[in-house]
């Protein structure tokens, strides 16, 4: 499986973005997926996740009420609307496939295919 992230930019404090990830495989839609991010010097840390079947939705409090993550499985794609960015937002975000033995939903070792990485800068 080969997972493509896109859309990350520069943006102003306050603005919108929204990132996608396409991936290679049909079989893309029976698994849950997430998205991450790394800022420069800190670890990799999860920002949301979707379950099989777009049931559930789980996001980190630090951008809860501000990103949503969505799917669409007919383009093998999950997206992340990201609004009211801030400048602590800046980071090289991940898009990540579940692995079907995950217990969990927001550590790294839970996913077990990574997309490339895509460079969201916020300036404040």
């Amino acid at each position: 499986v080969q997972l493509q992230a896109s859309g990350g930019g520069l943006v102003q404090a306050g603005g919108s973005l929204r990132l996608s990830c396409t991936a290679s495989e049909r079989t893309f839609s029976s698994y849950p997926m997430g998205w991450f991010r790394q800022a420069p010097g800190k670890d990799r840390e999860f920002v949301a996740a979707f379950s099989w079947g777009g049931g559930r939705t789980y996001y980190a409090d630090s951008v809860k009420g501000r990103f949503t993550i969505s799917r669409d499985n007919a383009k093998n794609t999950v997206y992340l609307q990201m609004n009211s960015l801030k400048p602590e937002d800046t980071a090289v975000y991940y898009c990540a496939r579940r692995s079907r033995s995950a217990t969990g939903w927001a550590t790294a070792q839970e996913y077990d295919y990574w997309g490339q990485g895509t460079l969201v800068t916020v300036s404040s």
